[in-house]
């Protein structure tokens, strides 16, 4: 059986290099894809220390299909994200929401022997996304989690919306660049204005410093409010920025409970919603629309090597990487 390269986790939290292998043929709608980027997003930091290969911003280039492949051949470029099967038959995969199937698979939980931190990797055809010729590999890594997870929360937003992003970092960046581009007010808050200038640029309409401030105020209330810090807000100075029947989304991986005062929901109908990752038909319209609008991230490239993982995920905990950091194959 061929055999091909990966980094797996490791139980001292320093990922280490390893094969794993695939059938001489491949079987069903199966495609042997060779990487050649792969995004670091906060979640891997979680697994960092399991026996599985890591990595699930993935894109590369595709090497071999099954014979029941019917929309990709050899040579289209493709990525995949967090979502990589589901059953294809219950309630939720044909209501277009499989991220949510009983029977999905999701990274961490799922495939241990496949990932992104790899030279190749087999995954189903229908779960994996053509790459816009408008992007590079790079531009189109971290769009393959970080991307979806910002663009799900902002899918049905209506043009005009008033929406508001907490935290300047991977996700928050991308946040505002796709709600900017789909033609609502942005307001950004973070904890000092240190990113006042670059918000700004990437298209935030108000830029409010929360840190040491006891009341905070906007011009027109959120109708929206995507959540990307780690660390919980101060809600009793944020819900009342909130317009009455307006939309929390949590979007980073705490561990935890989730607390929040219970009487500013009650009497304004503000909603609480969990967001996973998009659905696929979600990832593939976030796909065309950043190609379409030049949503792309800011990236800080590394080698895709033990040393080049581990430098990554030092920077990333500490909190220091340059928004969004990219594995690169053959890189040194």
């Amino acid at each position: 059986m061929p055999s091909f390269t990966v980094f797996k986790g490791h139980k001292d939290g320093q990922p280490k290099k390893a094969t794993t292998s695939h059938p001489d043929q491949l079987v069903g709608d199966k495609v042997l894809v060779k990487v050649t980027v792969s995004g670091l997003c906060g979640t891997d930091l979680h697994y960092r220390t399991q026996d599985m290969v890591l990595g699930h911003e993935g894109c590369g280039v595709v090497e071999a299909v099954g014979p029941e492949c019917k929309r990709l051949k050899k040579g289209d470029r493709v990525g995949w994200g967090y979502s990589t099967d589901s059953c294809g038959q219950c309630d939720e995969c044909l209501d277009s929401w499989e991220q949510f199937c009983p029977d999905r698979a999701l990274y961490g939980s799922s495939h241990p022997d496949q990932g992104s931190f790899a030279s190749h990797a087999v995954w189903r055809e229908s779960f994996l996304h053509r790459t816009p010729d408008a992007l590079t590999d790079a531009e189109a890594a971290p769009l393959q989690c970080g991307g979806a997870t910002t663009f799900a929360a902002l899918y049905d937003v209506r043009h005009g919306d008033t929406v508001g992003v907490m935290g300047m970092g991977g996700l928050g960046h991308l946040a505002i660049q796709f709600a900017n581009k789909l033609g609502c007010r942005v307001v950004v808050l973070s904890g000092s204005d240190r990113k006042k200038d670059e918000a700004l640029r990437l298209g935030a309409t108000e830029f409010i410093a929360t840190k040491g401030v006891d009341t905070l105020k906007v011009t027109r209330p959120l109708k929206r409010l995507l959540v990307t810090t780690s660390a919980q807000p101060d809600w009793k100075t944020i819900l009342p920025l909130m317009a009455p029947r307006s939309t929390i989304y949590p979007l980073s991986v705490e561990s935890g409970d989730f607390r929040i005062p219970y009487m500013p929901l009650v009497y304004r109908g503000i909603a609480v919603q969990g967001s996973l990752v998009a659905s696929r038909i979600q990832h593939r319209r976030m796909l065309d629309f950043a190609a379409l609008h030049g949503v792309k991230p800011i990236v800080e490239t590394f080698p895709m090597t033990e040393e080049g993982i581990g430098e990554a995920m030092r920077k990333l905990e500490e909190g220091t990487v340059y928004y969004r950091a990219v594995l690169v194959v053959g890189e040194s």
